[in-house]
């Protein structure tokens, strides 16, 4: 990819959102961009995993679990999943396990840190609403930036 985070902030600046920089790299890919696909959850993946089976089209797909130091949201089969099927990345606000298997896939994923835990399947969440954690509003179609500098979010693509 030709940017950088750091760039896009000089230039663009106020027009930006910026989460609070709690969030490490876990995926083969430190730098991706792409459109904004929310998720919304607690303690439980299986809209993650349906999500990350679909095709991605080079989407960001950005999953608000609450934070939760319970169990992790995701791991090496949804990377693997989420690499082979177009995704661009995953951004968790929660836990991932597996961070050597996530390291080897081509695909950009920060979350908040690693869990041993797998969380539960009882097909709780919501797709494609408006998500509010890290100090800042991600809406569905908001475009992501995200490198070894951090994330920045837009309403739509930047010119680069």
């Amino acid at each position: 990819m030709s940017f950088a985070v750091t760039d896009l902030s000089d230039k663009f600046g106020n027009a930006l959102r910026y989460p609070t920089p709690i969030f490490t790299d876990f995926g083969g890919v430190k730098r991706f961009s792409g459109c904004v696909r929310t998720l919304a959850t607690f303690e439980d993946n299986s809209l993650v995993r349906k999500c990350v089976e679909g095709p991605g089209d080079g989407a960001v797909l950005v999953v608000d679990g609450g934070g939760s130091m319970s169990c992790a949201l995701f791991g090496g089969n949804l990377a693997k999943l989420a690499a082979h099927n177009g995704w661009a990345g995953v951004i968790i606000n929660g836990y991932v396990r597996d961070s050597l298997e996530l390291a080897s896939e081509a695909v950009g994923i920060k979350a908040l840190g690693t869990h041993p835990k797998k969380s539960e399947k009882r097909d709780l969440g919501t797709l494609g609403v408006p998500l509010n954690f890290s100090g800042i509003r991600i809406n569905p179609n908001d475009w992501v930036y995200a490198d070894e500098d951090g994330i920045i979010f837009s309403d739509g693509p930047l010119e680069l």
